[in-house]
């Protein structure tokens, strides 16, 4: 098949792409490198069945593809709050384009959602019928409903027009090729440690988050794309931490003496975030196989060669 990757130059995108290509699809990556790096994709830039376009999803754009999985937002706070117009406008206009796209080429279309729309849960652990609890005026809106509006567009896309959609929900994620300034907590610890700062814990580190390896998220991902469903769907691993936990098991694997140090807690941060992945596995068969150490330790190695690259 010709698939189409928004985003795909970014952490999640080339790891998907990585895929594709195994499974000898022909792949087009969109992308227009605010958050995304061509180091992510430099493998595949002499193939013949890769192409890579620099372009930014708020234009439209005329493609011929059978599959369009749209991946293209900043997906951390640091990022998305630096410019909370543009990503607004990525998650509305951007998705309104590629899912006109996917109906002019009857393409099958996959939105990449997020744990996000669910804001600060009242439920938990969140099932996809829970509708959230967001703050459409804070710092963290422009993101969480974003999100929102990109599912209630698929989903009139495909009521009124025909549209063949996917709709994933996305929760904390890690791997190689994090950005090592995105903000995010595996990174910032991961980043500190190597480079012998305290780890920054946020609040008293009571918050708990599920954090899901990145190879596990995409075989999610395909199976979904691939499947009679449409979801929305959960896909995370449903194993919970606190922040603090995660901080000392970090600190333990890279620099057992590092300093822990506690800031205030950012506006609507999450209490707790953990998925109810019934869906997944009853629908796909789907659930995380990576244990967390092990995605730790491949994790810290990625970020381990690139920090020490950029000090020789």
């Amino acid at each position: 098949m010709r698939i189409l990757v928004t985003g795909g130059a970014g952490f999640l995108g080339s790891h998907l792409i990585d895929r594709l290509m195994a499974q000898g699809h022909e792949v087009v990556c969109l992308d227009n490198f605010y958050t995304g790096t061509k180091r992510n994709i430099l493998k595949w830039l002499d193939n013949p069945y890769f192409e890579l376009i620099r372009h930014d999803i708020t234009e439209p754009i005329r493609l011929e593809v059978d599959q369009i999985y749209h991946l293209a937002c900043p997906a951390s706070p640091i990022h998305y709050q630096y410019n909370p117009v543009k990503t607004i406008k990525t998650n509305v206009i951007g998705t309104m384009n590629m899912l006109g796209l996917a109906k002019r080429v009857k393409a099958r279309f996959f939105l990449a959602s997020t744990s996000e729309v669910y804001g600060d849960p009242d439920v938990h652990p969140q099932t996809e019928d829970y509708r959230g609890n967001v703050n459409c005026i804070g710092i963290r809106s422009c993101y969480d409903e974003g999100k929102r509006v990109a599912e209630t567009l698929s989903f009139d896309y495909h009521r009124q027009n025909g549209v063949d959609i996917r709709v994933v929900r996305i929760f904390n994620t890690y791997g190689p090729r994090m950005l090592e300034n995105d903000g995010r907590v595996v990174s910032n610890f991961i980043a500190q440690a190597l480079r012998n700062q305290p780890l920054t814990v946020y609040g008293d580190g009571s918050q708990t988050r599920s954090f899901c390896y990145v190879s596990d998220l995409v075989e999610g991902f395909i199976r979904l794309m691939n499947s009679d469903q449409i979801g929305p769907m959960n896909l995370g691993n449903p194993g919970e931490y606190t922040i603090l936990e995660l901080a000392e098991k970090i600190q333990n694997m890279i620099n057992p003496g590092a300093e822990i140090i506690f800031k205030p807690l950012p506006e609507d941060d999450p209490k707790q975030r953990q998925p109810d992945i019934t869906r997944a596995k009853s629908w796909l068969g789907w659930e995380p196989t990576v244990p967390l150490d092990q995605g730790l330790e491949l994790t810290i190695k990625d970020f381990r060669d690139r920090i020490e690259g950029n000090q020789k």
